[in-house]
């Protein structure tokens, strides 16, 4: 997942996407900043904990972290409990059969673990599994219809498809494995110290030298680190066992016992866990400034005069002049609505584009969700039409909307041209664009990122008369 940072310097983008209303202004925030020193990435995570000035995007991004983080510790504590009370039940004979504990101590744990490291090696860019995604899914831990909430919820959904995520999976998989194996370990030692045990073995289909041998071979290296482990005379003395053993004898055992949970166990899967946790900390994600969004950000901060006489202002992009075709035209508009009927004409008349009779233009409406763009191209493919497309000031060219301009572009046959339209009059200019409730330096911002995106697409700007 991102850092806490990077988390809130995204869910700032997405909400001033959707033009949320901050506890304080961006553009005000993004201007003071200019003149401060920093990286540009620490300068972004400045930028978003200031407009989160009252703390209230932490909030929402914490409250949800917590949750998932104490699904995890409770799962944990479960698993640790599950662990302790079925070894519990599985000593409570005096005598017990040394490898049928150890099997079940360790037989599945051991060909779970085996298993996972197959798959780890076969799969290494394998996501992680979708219903991993599901179960911790933040809709189902937090409720809100909030703009806040919904985004937040959003941008923990997007993280959970990240690839690296399979990595955080297998470690929270290890983590369950480690807390049943201390769980185990916990009974093991508590019944040791308050109860004697004899150990026995016997078997029907393995010889006597060869259980002898396993038990040499398992006891090799718990006897490494300084666990008493049984010998021969030990072993052999061991076979077939109903009554109580000598002290020292079923020390032995009780330390082989306790040495192999701990070192086929517990040391093995903690190793696993410590790679997954490697791993998912190379493969974390990071924050994406290359995204345009943050490059105007910091293109914005990189502009600096240092001598009045010396600065050559470098060329503002400018969108080509709209050329009207002779034939059909289709008039829509972009998410939001215009406020006055046939706004095109403020463009499209005689003495600016030559455009003639109203009755050749097709009034589409809006073009908002996925249907509204399926019915739309599914007329320009069918009908050789120029498309003149009404773009509201407060819409933003952010990648949701320029990906629905490039679209209407590539099926407009006869080719597209647009329409910036403002809050109470159709205006392109920097003084005429303001709106009621927008500064004039966030309007004008936003008219010259509009100018940038329809420069780099070649696409035509219709001038309005002022």
């Amino acid at each position: 997942m991102l850092s806490p940072q990077d988390q809130l310097t995204e869910l700032v983008r997405a909400l001033e996407r959707d033009q949320h209303v901050f506890a304080t202004d961006p553009l005000l925030i993004t201007e003071k900043l200019q003149g401060e020193d920093g990286a540009p990435i620490q300068k972004l995570h400045r930028r978003a904990s200031r407009i989160d000035s009252n703390g209230m995007l932490a909030r929402v991004l914490g409250k949800i972290d917590g949750r998932i983080k104490g699904i995890m510790i409770v799962m944990s504590v479960v698993w640790c409990l599950s662990g302790f009370l079925g070894l519990f039940t599985l000593l409570q004979s005096n005598v017990v059969n040394f490898f049928y504990v150890l099997v079940c101590l360790l037989g599945f744990h051991t060909i779970m673990l085996g298993g996972w490291l197959v798959m780890t090696l076969i799969n290494r860019d394998q996501q992680a599994p979708s219903w991993f995604a599901s179960f911790v899914s933040p809709s189902y831990l937090i409720r809100g219809k909030d703009d806040v909430t919904k985004a937040a919820v959003d941008l923990y959904e997007r993280q959970l498809q990240h690839s690296g995520m399979r990595w955080y999976l297998g470690r929270f998989s290890h983590q369950l494995w480690l807390a049943t194996l201390t769980g185990m370990l916990l009974a093991i030692i508590f019944l040791l110290i308050v109860r004697q045990y004899s150990f026995s073995w016997e078997s029907t289909l393995l010889s006597n030298q060869a259980l002898v041998s396993l038990t040499q071979i398992l006891g090799w290296l718990p006897s490494m680190v300084g666990f008493d482990v049984p010998d021969s005379t030990a072993i052999a003395q061991s076979r077939l066992v109903t009554d109580a053993m000598p002290l020292s004898v079923a020390r032995q055992w009780a330390g082989l016992l306790v040495g192999s949970l701990l070192m086929y166990g517990i040391v093995p899967r903690a190793i696993a866990w410590a790679f997954c946790a490697l791993m998912f900390r190379r493969k974390k994600m990071r924050l994406d400034i290359k995204q345009p969004y943050y490059q105007k950000i910091l293109n914005f901060w990189q502009r600096h005069v240092v001598d009045a006489d010396d600065f050559t202002e470098a060329p503002v992009p400018i969108a080509p002049k709209a050329t009207v075709s002779a034939g059909k035209k289709l008039v829509a508009l972009l998410e939001y609505p215009a406020n006055q009927d046939k706004w095109w004409q403020s463009g499209l008349d005689d003495s600016h584009h030559g455009f003639g009779q109203s009755s050749e233009v097709e009034d589409f409406g809006i073009v908002d969700d996925r249907d509204d763009m399926a019915r739309l191209k599914n007329y320009l493919d069918a009908h050789p039409v120029q498309v003149l497309l009404g773009i509201h000031s407060n819409a933003l060219p952010d990648r949701g909307t320029l990906r629905k301009l490039d679209q209407i572009a590539a099926h407009a046959k006869d080719g597209l041209i647009v329409q910036l339209l403002g809050n109470k009059s159709v205006s392109t200019g920097l003084t005429n664009a303001r709106t009621d409730d927008e500064p004039l330096d966030k309007q004008a911002v936003r008219y010259q990122q509009w100018q940038t995106a329809l420069s780099a697409r070649k696409i035509g700007l219709v001038d309005i008369a002022t």
